[in-house]
């Protein structure tokens, strides 16, 4: 929904009805991930995108018919469809989509999610996308602090509220499955959590010109990048465009200034490419003490060694060690500064959801990993 929000809360201000298609569910290659969204508008513009082409056309018409019924529906689409080719997935995967009508009348919250959206405050919307005709499509948005919406009954708010809230401190979107009442051990209902968390930060240690290329790559992966080292005449923002960012201090006093003021979180991302001692050292002796999804340091093997000597020296145990991913980055092959940020967001991609770095071509199974 963040991709579309701007057109949808237009829309929704105007006091008009909106039909909006969510990516609830995947299974296999499906071409765009749960959260997707696709709208159809009053005057029939199409905004967003559930398949990236392949079921566009038949989710168009099931979204008006939906703003014409105003009753929400839950379609799956896939390969297996007997009209595959018209209306199915030919990547071969399957994907389940929650089709409503969005107005004030069933969305009243839209506005607070949107702004809660813009200022970077965590917000989750949480949806039944399985259960009793009745309750389909009932929402609970959810805060850190508070709630607003029902999904049937107080029981079932709470108990959804509460796991929400934990998929939002992750940042996941995800589904979650109850008893009618909220049981968690029971069954038939499934939530959709939609989570609408800040984006994930990388923070990359070094002004250098590997760390220029690092941050282009984390802006287009998504993160909310910043570059720190405790040279003002390399830190500057203009050589660093693909920067959030620049900060100039030493580089294990900002992270832990971060790290106490609560701005770094399990995911996120740390890159030291400083390969000097008197700047990686300490800052490492911070991160490998912390919960975070990724810590890499860049230099040759024999600055690998003395690193790790180093910090062995400094009181890091071999536990703490091994989750040092130094030298940085997959075997690639990497020469250049560009080349080397391809591998190290390789490695962190990898390392997010559970993937090997091999070649596709040289493995058997399935090419999407189910966890983290």
């Amino acid at each position: 929904m963040r991709e579309v929000l701007s057109d949808l809360l237009g829309w929704w201000d105007s006091g008009r009805t909106v039909g909006m298609a969510t990516v609830v569910r995947t299974w296999r290659s499906s071409p765009r991930p749960a959260g997707a969204t696709m709208l159809v508008g009053p005057d029939g513009t199409a905004v967003g995108s559930v398949s990236g082409g392949c079921v566009e056309g038949a989710v168009y018409e099931l979204s008006r018919e939906v703003v014409d019924s105003g009753v929400p529906v839950v379609q799956r689409y896939g390969v297996s469809d007997d009209d595959a080719f018209a209306v199915g997935l030919t990547c071969g995967g399957i994907i389940e989509l929650l089709v409503e009508p969005v107005s004030r009348d069933t969305f009243p919250e839209l506005d607070a999610v949107a702004a809660a959206i813009a200022a970077r405050d965590p917000v989750a919307v949480v949806s039944v996308v399985e259960g009793p005709p009745a309750q389909l499509g009932r929402r609970l948005v959810v805060w850190p602090a508070s709630s607003s919406g029902s999904l049937g009954s107080e029981r079932l708010d709470a108990a959804a509220a509460d796991d929400a809230r934990g998929l939002l401190a992750a940042g996941r979107t995800d589904t979650l499955h109850y008893g009618l009442d909220g049981e968690r051990r029971g069954e038939g209902l499934t939530l959709f959590v939609a989570s609408y968390a800040p984006p994930a930060r990388m923070i990359v240690f070094g002004a250098i010109d590997f760390a220029a290329s690092v941050a282009r790559i984390g802006d287009f992966l998504g993160y909310h990048v910043t570059v720190c080292d405790a040279r003002p005449v390399f830190a500057t923002s203009k050589r660093f465009p693909g920067a959030d960012e620049v900060v100039v201090d030493w580089p294990h006093r900002y992270l832990r200034a971060e790290l106490d003021a609560g701005r770094v979180d399990p995911r996120t991302v740390v890159c030291v490419l400083t390969h000097d001692p008197k700047f990686d050292v300490p800052v490492l002796q911070v991160a490998l003490r912390e919960d975070l999804a990724y810590i890499g340091a860049m230099g040759s093997r024999r600055t690998h060694d003395d690193r790790l000597a180093r910090l062995r020296e400094a009181g890091m145990t071999e536990q703490e060690l091994a989750r040092l991913s130094s030298p940085i980055g997959l075997d690639l092959g990497a020469r250049t500064p560009e080349e080397t940020a391809v591998s190290i967001a390789a490695e962190i991609i990898a390392g997010r959801w559970g993937g090997g770095g091999a070649r596709l071509a040289t493995t058997d199974g399935r090419i999407h990993h189910d966890v983290a």
